[in-house]
């Protein structure tokens, strides 16, 4: 279908999705974030994808929501017309993420507010020398959201997110390496092809194994219960011995060749 605030390609078993609202900094809307899921949605239907990059155009990855969305909602709130206040995350993009097959987010320029919290649940993390990060929301009067609180403290330490979350200040690309906000940084002309690079990488690999390591490290970090914890993974583990990707696996390594894991789905 045709997007009207996102641009799509693919390159080998690699889709890409960069946002493309560069005049406004790619800032987010509820069309944008709706296109987003819908592509990557595909994606994960595609047997031929076995990983996704996300990337800005312009100057921005994205810098935060559209700030007429904000006017309109406190005019609303103003007049007591407001929605209910309601608890609970219910169905969000963090979580379609983190079900979804491998993310890279390829930061480009500003990632602020929103534009931070829909990296964070990306599996891989890689930004240009020029990239600004900022978990902003205090600076409007708002709370962090989608999980940002839990997620973002996992990734950088407590203390680092309790800063930055109440601050809103912006983190260069060399600190955010240096806390482990991102796995890297690259020149800004090469950020690109590192992503697709490392996205490959992960895309290369039996896409069934993949699914349930994903699925491991959203839900053992933060359970404090060991035997549960190693329940899962044998679990998993008997299962992904049986399946053939494993057997083809064990022959390539045999016959000193490059695994074919797409022949064994």
């Amino acid at each position: 279908m045709a997007y009207s605030q996102i641009l799509t390609e693919t390159r080998g078993n690699v889709g890409i999705i960069r946002f493309n609202r560069p005049d406004r900094l790619n800032a987010w809307t509820v069309t944008l974030s709706g296109e987003v899921q819908d592509q990557i949605g595909q994606w994960n239907a595609d047997p031929d994808i076995g990983a996704i990059v996300l990337t800005g155009e312009g100057r921005a990855f994205m810098a935060g929501a559209d700030l007429n969305d904000f006017a309109e909602r406190a005019e609303t709130n103003k007049k007591g017309e407001g929605e209910q206040i309601t608890t609970g995350g219910g169905t969000s993009i963090t979580g379609f993420i983190q079900k979804s097959k491998p993310t890279i987010a390829a930061i480009n320029g500003y990632a602020v507010g929103i534009g931070l919290t829909l990296v964070l649940p990306c599996d891989v993390r890689i930004a240009s020398s020029e990239a600004l990060m900022s978990i902003r929301f205090i600076k409007m009067g708002l709370m962090p959201e989608l999980g940002s609180t839990r997620i973002l403290s996992q990734l950088v330490g407590l203390g680092n997110a309790t800063e930055m979350s109440l601050t809103g200040r912006m983190v260069p690309a060399d600190e955010a390496l240096r806390m482990g906000l991102v796995t890297q940084v690259t020149p800004p002309e090469a950020l690109l092809d590192v992503a697709v690079a490392k996205a490959k990488e992960i895309a290369d690999n039996p896409r069934r194994a993949v699914m349930m390591i994903k699925e491991l490290l959203r839900k053992n970090p933060l359970d404090p219960d060991l035997e549960a914890v190693m329940e899962r993974e044998g679990t998993r583990d008997q299962i992904a011995r049986r399946h053939p990707d494993h057997a083809e696996a064990v022959a390539a390594f045999l016959e000193k060749r490059k695994p074919d894991f797409g022949t064994s789905r």
